[in-house]
């Protein structure tokens, strides 16, 4: 399977532009069998569709991108999003504790969202790195793949798409 894991919607991603059956659409045209919503803090569209389903032929996985305060962290699994902003750590067991998966966001973006090398001291937390993300430079990128290399952490791609001409710049 080929999956965007990291796409933000119109309805609950203030800065999107992106419909969601516009990236349904836009998905299946291009070939991906699925895409995970991660809505900025929230998981909200799983009220509306559950944790996932499976919407004109495209697997939909909801997820979030949560902030904390070292930077964004990709949840899945997670039933309640902690309302304020809590460390890596805090999120990160918390995810753990309901068994589910916890992603570093594009780890070395130079929007301070990333949590960089925090991730040596969280490794044993995360699930993975997403060291290929569609919205951030080369260099970046990069970096994030060699520490996950290093550390022996599984290494994702996403888009990060918030407009459909960036859908599946990169995927997993």
């Amino acid at each position: 399977m080929i999956i965007d894991c990291h796409v933000h919607d119109s309805k609950y991603s203030a800065d999107s532009h992106l419909d969601l059956y516009e990236a349904i659409d836009g998905a299946k045209s291009m070939g991906l069998d699925g895409i995970c919503l991660t809505n900025h803090d929230n998981n909200t569209l799983k009220d509306e569709i559950g944790e996932s389903a499976i919407i004109n032929g495209v697997l939909v996985i909801v997820g979030a991108e949560v902030i904390t305060f070292e930077g964004d962290i990709l949840t899945f699994g997670l039933k309640d999003i902690p309302k304020e902003m809590v460390s890596a750590e805090e999120l990160l067991t918390l995810v753990k504790k309901n068994n589910g998966i916890a992603i570093a966001a594009h780890p070395f973006r130079n929007n301070n969202r990333g949590i960089g090398n925090n991730i040596i001291r969280l490794s044993s937390l995360l699930t993975g790195i997403e060291a290929f993300n569609g919205s951030t430079y080369y260099e970046h990128n990069m970096e994030a793949y060699s520490l996950a290399n290093r550390l022996n952490l599984p290494v994702l791609g996403a888009s990060d798409a918030h407009r459909l001409e960036k859908l599946g710049t990169y995927a997993t």
